[in-house]
């Protein structure tokens, strides 16, 4: 199969990506399939959800007509946004514009009664918020001071804070890097990248996958690739992060970047290990059948891999031999 041709068979979501991200295109070329992602495919599906109040499932977090249990609800507010920047539509299309509007007028957070864009009590919900606000241009610097003064002790950060829990997770620390990052790229804040960097030493320091202490990889969806990953952590997801960073590999990521290029299908592709479920307004594929979005983000970040390692060895190519006579 030619795998690059399969994913441009795909939506326009995937498409305008793997034009940016895989094939170097023309930004112009690029920029017309994204726009697409708004009016055709999942992103608009997305839209097309939204309710008659101006958001969706008619709350900021737990749909107000789901119950939470037993699948965690993912069509309401917060969960739906973060659908739309993953599948990168442009912020600044006009049903896009509208739908944050409202946002920003109507949902309240059901924990505390605040407006959306003022936070949650959680560093998780709030790294999510963080990363999806500035996404969509909107300001969250207060948010953002919460994030930085809730890093623990070991570099990262546990949504279980506040219930006593005194070591890091991998899952919120994903998630708070991401939300870091995302303001880093437009705010120049030392503090910010002193605490980034401390949450991604915390999981190199790990392997990106493993206990510190045992060995031990604590959780089995931490080795199994997922779309969209919701509130949980992956090495795919994590290596994505240090990609958009455009960090060095470092080898402590070594093991993770075998694991996700040993996941390659015969065919070319790879698949979804696992789907989270619970409601949801798209599907995007079932687990153990082959997943576009899974191939397009494990290409580049193998590409990122790949290239970086080669620019390492001609530089160690390039540089004078201490050791020669003068």
């Amino acid at each position: 199969m030619d795998t690059t041709q399969w994913l441009l068979e795909g939506d326009p979501a995937i498409r305008w990506q793997v034009l940016q991200d895989l094939e170097d295109a023309d930004p112009d070329a690029v920029a017309r399939e994204r726009a697409r992602v708004a009016r055709e495919g999942w992103g608009a599906a997305l839209l097309a959800a939204r309710g008659p109040d101006g958001q969706w499932a008619g709350g900021a977090h737990f749909p107000k007509a789901k119950p939470v249990l037993p699948g965690q609800p993912w069509t309401s507010t917060a969960h739906v946004l973060t659908e739309l920047r993953l599948l990168g539509v442009d912020p600044a299309d006009p049903a896009v514009r509208e739908a944050i509007a409202d946002v920003a007028r109507v949902t309240r957070w059901e924990y505390d009664d605040e407006p959306f864009f003022e936070g949650e009590v959680e560093p998780c919900i709030n790294a999510a918020l963080v990363t999806n606000a500035l996404y969509f241009g909107v300001e969250v610097d207060a948010i953002v001071e919460r994030l930085l003064g809730e890093r623990m002790a070991d570099g990262g950060w546990n949504c279980d804070q506040e219930r006593g829990s005194v070591r890091s997770s991998f899952d919120t620390t994903i998630g708070v890097l991401e939300a870091l990052a995302a303001f880093e790229r437009e705010h120049d804040d030392p503090r910010v990248r002193e605490a980034r960097e401390s949450g991604e030493e915390y999981l190199l320091e790990r392997g990106l996958m493993r206990q510190r202490s045992t060995g031990e990889i604590p959780k089995p969806t931490y080795v199994q690739l997922a779309f969209p990953p919701r509130h949980e952590y992956d090495v795919l997801r994590a290596l994505e992060h240090f990609r958009a960073v455009g960090a060095r590999v470092d080898e402590r990521m070594r093991e993770a970047i075998e694991l996700v290029r040993s996941k390659r299908r015969q065919d070319g592709s790879w698949a979804a290990d696992v789907v989270h479920g619970g409601d949801a307004v798209v599907d995007y594929g079932a687990a153990g059948e082959p997943s576009r979005w899974i191939t397009l983000k494990a290409l580049r970040v193998l590409r990122w891999a790949d290239g970086e390692a080669q620019s390492v060895a001609a530089s160690e190519a390039a540089a004078p031999d201490a050791s020669a006579p003068r």
